[in-house]
């Protein structure tokens, strides 16, 4: 894979025209359109030009307790990443291939480390079903649940693009959401780094290191 540099404008502006469905098996669109890259490079991540903001998000997290995102995550190295748990496919991988990646580093990196899982399908995504879920993949991520309005604005302040969920043309709830997740630097509290959902536990096992210091892989 190759390392790209976005404007983070044009990474808005394509964020909210393509999508992917977990379980949908149409892997044709890129979740961002690129603008230039390095085709020299071998890195996962995509470096953003202009970082963006942490989301303004407060919700609910596993314990049915307040979790006010931005103070929370201040001067921590923070993944963020918006997806559902009945997804089939993208999301569970996701999540365990930053798990994965996570347990490679010493323990105190460990627990300075933040990775927060936001739900796009918080009608069913309960606190106690996301408590349920992430304990199978690793229970130091957070989960948060909440108003399905306030989670699409806040996803859209990082260019990803949520819809309701929805029954498809078998009768399946599904929910259709972008598959990026961004890192946010412990230095700047701003989203510097985008990946893709073809990031592997190699790709984050690589740069896990470099995101705690908030340096660029």
């Amino acid at each position: 894979m190759r390392k790209k540099t976005f404007a983070a404008a044009a990474v808005l502006a394509a964020a909210a025209l393509t999508l992917s469905a977990c379980g949908s098996g149409d892997d044709s669109k890129s979740p961002v359109a690129v603008v230039s890259e390095d085709a020299g490079a071998d890195q996962a991540a995509t470096v953003l030009d202009q970082p963006f903001e942490k989301p303004d998000l407060v919700l609910t997290d596993t314990h049915g307790k307040k979790y006010d995102l931005r103070k929370e995550t201040a001067g921590r190295p923070t993944l963020v990443y918006f997806g559902y748990t009945h997804c089939p496919d993208i999301c569970p991988l996701t999540m365990n291939n930053l798990a994965v990646a996570k347990k490679q580093l010493p323990k105190s990196e460990q627990d300075r480390l933040r990775i927060v899982f936001v739900t796009t399908d918080p009608g069913r995504d309960t606190a106690a079903e996301l408590g349920k879920w992430l304990k199978g993949i690793d229970s130091q991520i957070i989960g948060l649940t909440g108003d399905f309005a306030t989670i699409q604005a806040g996803a859209r302040t990082l260019g990803i693009s949520i819809e309701p969920t929805h029954k498809d043309k078998n009768g399946k709830l599904v929910s259709v959401h972008g598959t990026q997740v961004i890192a946010f630097s412990p230095k700047t509290d701003g989203g510097y780094l985008l990946y893709g959902e073809d990031a592997t536990v190699a790709d984050y096992t690589k740069d896990l290191p470099k995101i705690i210091k908030g340096a660029t892989p």
